[in-house]
């Protein structure tokens, strides 16, 4: 009954690790090259690379370690390269504002 449990576990995560890295390398996939370049990340094709390493790692190599540290990677990617990119790509999650909006709302020149 425990045992069942833990394999259960230990699968979900093995799923997670799988779908979160699958995901990454979808998103560095459709990114634009020179969105990389200006927000000063690594090349896009060394993130297809790693991405597409772990991918692989989770279908193919059932060893905790390296899928640990595909999942690292992935996470890296998720938190800090795509948000510059989507920054420097113009898609920084402003949703209906105007040119003179500022961080905290519209900046209307102290009227």
């Amino acid at each position: 009954m425990l045992l069942t449990g833990f394999s259960t576990l230990v699968w979900l995560l093995y799923l997670i690790m799988l779908v979160l890295a699958v995901v990454a390398l979808f998103l560095a996939a459709t990114a634009r090259e020179d969105a990389y370049r200006a927000a000063d990340k690594q090349k896009k094709s060394f993130w297809l690379i790693i991405l597409g390493i772990t991918v692989a790692v989770n279908l193919f190599v059932p060893m905790l370690f390296l899928q640990l540290a595909g999942a690292v990677a992935s996470n890296v990617f998720m938190v800090d390269v795509r948000p510059a990119l989507k920054a420097v790509s113009g898609g920084g999650g402003r949703r209906g504002g105007s040119s003179s909006d500022g961080p905290y709302g519209p900046y209307n020149g102290g009227r």
